[in-house]
């Protein structure tokens, strides 16, 4: 742990001296600091985003075309991701490390001694010594307390006591002994004043001590106030990358509710000195959110192009689907309905002859078949004959099951066979898109219009034509 966060606290020490010690300042830096090596990465994962919103059609497509297999409709959909290179979590990956590097700077605010000084536990009883500080009565701050006893008045007395105490504390322990009197010139007074504040204190509820427990319970509703700001600009960058996106109730209770009270509740449970870290945060967040949406300013007017067209397509597509499956339901309707007539006839033709006298369970004319077990279904098993089965009612379940499938195949093939026929839309601009549907639709409604005029021609020669056949006859002639 000591090396990961050995770059973390060296940074903050060196600004810490650039700006004669302020605690304050060296947090500010740091965040500036690490806000520009993130960026890249940041930008890289909003354009993944953008990527995503532009394939998330496609990916729906897939999940209505392959709806009744699970495993086909995750192959295709990763083919897909591959195809497009987008990285489902690309996008939100990036936006976990800020909170990925409170866990270091914690530590470091909460060990100054340790972090920012480099001094052993030997060494840091040794002080506790010099200013008579029982570090066991704060074990979570105990050293930021510490810390800030080492005022600039009290340096040199600290410094020159440490090795008397050390010798006290470890007697006999010459390497410690030595160890410590080594550690002596690492040892300096960190100014924990800013704005007035001082960030060594957690918030009490004791604000009208002075300005400085006021001003440290204002700064975690001020982090607050500011995540849900940076919330408000961070959905608006979003809804640039897609604009026909709606909010999600997932996404908004993240941004609006969750984000606030974890800024909220780091506040109240920490040091102040990681409140202005985080309050710094997110100002320069919201900055980046600016800069971002100005650098990708292409990638989003490209994505809101795709948006277009993309919704172009898919009401086309929408509609054809459903004429689609209009026709096709009316076509095998009428084929059922022919056959019902067929069967109808055939029973005209074999007056009196029983069926059922050859059924064997709910088989029937299952006698005169070589037996196959398997042929059917498996074998029937055994009923009672004393409890005559239902066959009716189990050929009618039998009957709506397959009629279940048969209609979730026939959405999966129109949807497939639409999707296809889209294929050549897909590749075009959005405005080539919408002239093409466009003129597909002025077709339609001009054929609509010919089918009309057809059918209203004659059903005007019907009423022409007289009833009576002779009089018919004689019109012909």
């Amino acid at each position: 742990m000591g090396l990961i966060l050995k770059p973390f606290s060296w940074l903050i020490t060196l600004f810490c001296h650039l700006f004669n010690n302020n605690y304050g300042m060296a947090l500010i830096l740091f965040a500036i600091v690490v806000k520009i090596i993130l960026f890249p990465f940041s930008l890289k994962g909003k354009r993944s985003m953008v990527k995503m919103s532009a394939v998330q059609s496609k990916a729906q497509r897939i999940q209505k075309q392959y709806a009744n297999n699970r495993q086909k409709q995750q192959e295709e959909i990763q083919k897909l991701y591959a195809k497009e290179n987008v990285n489902p979590m690309g996008g939100c990956l990036w936006s976990f490390l800020p909170l990925l590097l409170l866990i270091p700077l914690y530590s470091i605010i909460r060990q100054p001694l340790s972090y920012m000084m480099d001094l052993a536990t030997e060494s840091v009883n040794a002080i506790a010594a010099v200013l008579g500080y029982d570090l066991a009565s704060n074990a979570g701050y105990g050293q930021l307390q510490l810390a800030a006893l080492i005022t600039p008045d009290k340096l040199a007395a600290v410094k020159s006591g440490m090795a008397t105490q050390a010798a006290a504390l470890y007697a006999g322990q010459s390497d410690v002994i030595t160890a410590v009197a080594a550690q002596v010139e690492n040892v300096f007074s960190i100014n924990f004043n800013f704005l007035g504040l001082d960030l060594a204190l957690q918030p009490t509820w004791q604000i009208w001590t002075d300005w400085s427990h006021l001003g440290v319970n204002l700064l975690p509703v001020l982090s607050a106030a500011l995540s849900v700001l940076m919330s408000v600009v961070t959905q608006k960058t979003n809804k640039m990358s897609n604009p026909n996106a709606g909010e999600q109730k997932s996404g908004t209770f993240m941004l609006y509710v969750f984000s606030p009270l974890m800024s909220l509740w780091i506040g109240y449970i920490m040091p102040a000195g990681l409140c202005i870290y985080w309050i710094v945060n997110s100002l320069l967040s919201m900055l980046q959110e600016v800069l971002a949406g100005r650098l990708l300013k292409k990638d989003y007017e490209a994505a809101a192009e795709q948006a277009r067209k993309q919704a172009l397509l898919d009401k086309e597509e929408e509609k054809r689907r459903r004429a689609a499956l209009a026709a096709e339901r009316a076509r095998r309707a009428e084929e059922k309905k022919q056959k019902g007539k067929k069967k109808d006839k055939e029973k005209d033709r074999e007056p009196g002859v029983d069926r059922s006298a050859s059924r064997v369970g709910i088989r029937a004319y299952a006698r005169g078949r070589a037996y196959d077990p398997d042929r059917f279904g498996g074998v029937t098993p055994y009923r009672d004959p004393d409890h005559p089965v239902d066959e009716e009612a189990i050929e009618q379940i039998r009957a709506q099951r397959d009629e279940k499938r048969a209609e979730a195949q026939l959405e999966a093939d129109i949807t497939a066979q639409v999707a296809a026929e889209m294929a050549d839309l897909a590749g075009r601009s959005a405005d080539e898109v919408e002239a093409a549907l466009g003129k597909l639709e002025e077709d339609r409604e001009r054929a609509a219009l010919d089918e009309a005029d057809a059918l209203a021609a004659e059903l005007t020669q019907e009423l022409q034509e007289p009833e009576d056949p002779e009089a018919r006859e004689k019109q012909g002639e």
